[in-house]
């Protein structure tokens, strides 16, 4: 069976922490968390950044730093993983859900504004697939009605939008390097704050509600219990395994755009016979191949697909389901129709992507497929 996702080893992790363990600091911001947040603030400009266990554990550090309380409203993309929305629901916030763009999963920016009321305090936009949302419509928007961005770049490592890294632009942004991402740590995150006013907080919130950050700099003669706060610091070994990862980024890259590119040279003509379209990237963009995958016309012939491909030792899965449609927020929702964002829960569907793929295997397979 051809899986959905493999993770890459790229030969340096087990060494890596190796040392970590045998340098007799391994509870974490030793050298190798260190030496991968100062990577990440120099190869695309974040002015803070802090690994985190998780992508969810980020964007709670999001909804504190940001000051969320009870009846404030934040705006999300209903076609998002869970953790986009409850990190900003534990603070008391209600979401407002917004629609998808109708030729790609991304918040749809065009109706945020009629969403926009005096209790909005933020808007997170999920650069889904990799791939940016309209990044300069969305900050006017910020600009105007004097909002938080909160860019959730889960997926989104080594993407730019019109020149700038994804997760530098917003006020903050999240990013995950779970196993499923481009460059892994089994579990973990990170947070990046690009607004000056966060940072000294960030790290507070970061060591559990301590200053201790600033102790180990030098810059206080003792630490103590400062503000509110959690266990947010992953472990030295989660950071060596990181770094074993993040040498090696260029070489990831470049084999899954090599990947990317080949599903969508190869499957254009088979696609457009099938009335299937194919992901595509707006101008503004760049693409990272973290995902590839296909809108079917209907969720009838995309469970047709999965079966045949299943059928062929190949395994292409769906994603997410529509937040507002969810058991959990339903009855919150305030009833809007989300049309874009139900299309792509019921006809999206990701096709396998990951470093050592046979994806002429899979493109072979996927042409035998007639509607």
């Amino acid at each position: 069976m051809i899986p959905f996702n493999k993770p890459y080893l790229t030969g340096k992790e087990t060494q890596y922490i190796e040392e970590a363990v045998k340098s007799g600091k391994i509870s974490g911001n030793g050298m190798f968390t260190q030496k991968c947040q100062t990577f990440f603030e120099q190869k695309y400009g974040f002015k803070k950044a802090l690994l985190t266990t998780s992508c969810t554990d980020a964007l709670e550090m999001c909804a504190i730093l940001a000051n969320i309380q009870e009846g404030d409203e934040v705006i999300v993309p209903s076609f998002t993983f869970v953790s986009t929305a409850i990190a900003f629901v534990r603070q008391g916030a209600k979401i407002v859900f917004a629609d998808s763009c109708p030729d790609n999963p991304n918040i749809d920016a065009t109706k945020i504004e009629a969403l926009i009321t005096p209790k909005t305090k933020a808007i997170v936009p999920v650069h889904y697939a990799g791939v940016a949302c309209d990044m300069d419509k969305i900050m006017f928007l910020a600009d105007k009605y004097n909002l938080i961005v909160i860019e959730d770049a889960a997926q989104a490592i080594d993407s730019f939008y019109n020149g700038k890294a994804l997760g530098s632009i917003g006020h903050m942004a999240t990013f995950s390097f779970h196993e499923t991402k481009n460059i892994i740590s089994g579990e973990g995150g990170m947070l990046t704050i690009n607004d000056d006013r966060f940072i000294p907080r960030a790290e507070v919130i970061w060591e559990k509600g301590t200053n201790r950050a600033e102790f180990f700099r030098g810059e206080v003669n003792k630490y103590g219990w400062v503000d509110i706060g959690s266990s947010f610091l992953p472990s030295e070994i989660i950071a060596a395994f990181l770094w074993a990862q993040i040498e090696n980024i260029e070489n990831i890259q470049k084999k899954r755009l090599q990947h990317w590119d080949f599903y969508l040279e190869h499957l254009a003509e088979w696609a457009n016979k099938n009335e299937i379209k194919l992901m595509s990237i707006i101008n503004e963009a760049t693409n990272n191949a973290h995902m590839f995958y296909l809108v079917c016309k209907s969720v009838s012939q995309r469970t047709a697909l999965i079966n045949h491909l299943k059928q062929n030792e190949i395994l292409a899965v769906f994603h997410y389901i529509s937040l507002h449609s969810s058991p959990f927020y339903n009855e919150k929702h305030d009833g809007r129709i989300l049309e874009n964002s139900d299309n792509f829960t019921d006809r999206l569907l990701r096709l396998p992507m990951y470093y050592e793929l046979d994806v002429e295997n899979v493109v072979s397979k996927i042409k035998k497929y007639e509607n």
